[in-house]
């Protein structure tokens, strides 16, 4: 189907049917072009339906997301990176290393720790890969 047109089988050719014996050009014509005059009216219908829909995915993404923050003073675990893992572990090593203490906040989700022997770590970690640390 293209532009509102329908295709025709080519045994509807040779054979007469309902749709061929009604078809009428001029009329055929008329719906095309108030299809076309109709289609920016279908696009910012579509465009508002998608936007609807961007809207509830996020408020339901919003609502299931929990957030967590952390104060200074505060003892958190600091997930194993790539980097830091030991590779005669494999994958059944730790998943967590620390504890760390938070020493500062660099700005909303990003923390500055130093470890239990007081060294500070080089750069902040984002809260992405930290868990509290009950003691």
């Amino acid at each position: 189907m293209a532009f509102g047109s329908e295709a025709v089988v080519p045994v509807e050719i040779g054979e007469p049917s309902y749709r061929t014996e009604t078809f009428t050009p001029r009329a055929n014509e008329e719906a095309l072009a108030l299809s076309l005059d109709l289609i920016e009216e279908h696009r910012a219908q579509a465009n508002l339906r998608n936007e609807a829909y961007k809207q509830r995915v996020s408020r339901y993404y919003d609502s299931r997301v929990r957030s967590r923050s952390f104060r200074i003073g505060d003892w958190v675990m600091r997930k194993v990176s790539l980097a830091t893992r030991n590779p005669t572990e494999g994958t059944l090593g730790p998943s967590l290393e620390g504890p760390y203490e938070i020493i500062g906040i660099q700005r909303s989700g990003a923390y500055r720790l130093r470890d239990s022997n007081g060294k500070a770590l080089g750069h902040p970690w984002n809260v992405e890969h930290l868990k509290y640390y009950f003691k």
